[in-house]
């Protein structure tokens, strides 16, 4: 009712006013009466939208839907703020899980190429085991022998073999001093430096002698590398 009020007045006070303006301008002494009745329609329609309990009902409904609106922002920013740290907890869950893997396959990649290792260094210590069980007694000798007059003596690996098939020296046969002399380790230069020492201070020797007594096939039986090594080391 109050809306249908209104909106009468409304219109009543537009024609009002627009006849009042109209007498105003005619000078026929009505625009008074035209003004003042506008007026009145003016008060009733704001009265009739005052009293009116649709615009009440609105105002609250826009309230509330302004509520409701903040509420549900806030609830949508909760929400996306739970997602947000409940997906970055999977992710640390992830990344730890991975880091855990990673960790365990290195750690079994370690394990399982230690055991590798250990198993073929036992297989190697087997095979020259069982090579070394394989070698004639006699072999092993001539090796000893030839181990000997290196440390000892500072013979040259010539002279060793020698020394090792002379019928006057060990008398190994050949096969046994081949083996000694293949599978002696020595150096070889720090022998021929010995031996020309030696030389220069019981026999006080030229360089060119001592060179030429240490590679002599009836000297020492060095070979001319070492030779060289010994003289140019020599002091």
């Amino acid at each position: 009712m109050w809306a249908a009020i209104g909106l009468i007045s409304t219109l009543a006070w537009i024609v009002l006013l627009v006849l009042g303006i109209i007498a105003l301008v005619k000078k026929n002494g009505k625009a008074k009466k035209w003004l003042y009745s506008a007026l009145a329609c003016f008060a009733i329609m704001i009265i009739a939208v005052i009293a009116d309990p649709s615009t009440e009902t609105e105002t609250a409904s826009e309230k509330d839907s302004g509520v409701k609106t903040e509420e549900t922002s806030k609830a949508v920013d909760e929400a996306n703020t739970q997602k947000a740290l409940q997906a970055s907890e999977k992710a640390a869950d992830k990344e730890a899980e991975l880091k855990k893997a990673q960790e365990q396959k290195a750690k079994e990649e370690a394990e399982a190429k230690a055991k590798a290792d250990a198993e073929e260094k036992a297989k190697e210590e087997a095979e020259a085991k069982a090579k070394e069980d394989a070698v004639p007694r006699e072999y092993k000798a001539a090796l000893k022998k030839a181990e000997s007059y290196a440390e000892t003596m500072s013979m040259s690996k010539a002279g060793i073999y020698d020394q090792l098939t002379s019928e006057y020296g060990e008398n190994f046969p050949p096969e046994a001093a081949k083996y000694a002399i293949n599978h002696i380790e020595f150096d070889w230069k720090e022998n021929a430096l010995k031996k020309a020492k030696s030389y220069a201070e019981s026999m006080n020797m030229s360089d060119s002698a001592i060179y030429d007594q240490l590679i002599s096939e009836y000297g020492e039986k060095f070979t001319k590398e070492e030779a060289k090594y010994a003289i140019d080391n020599l002091k």
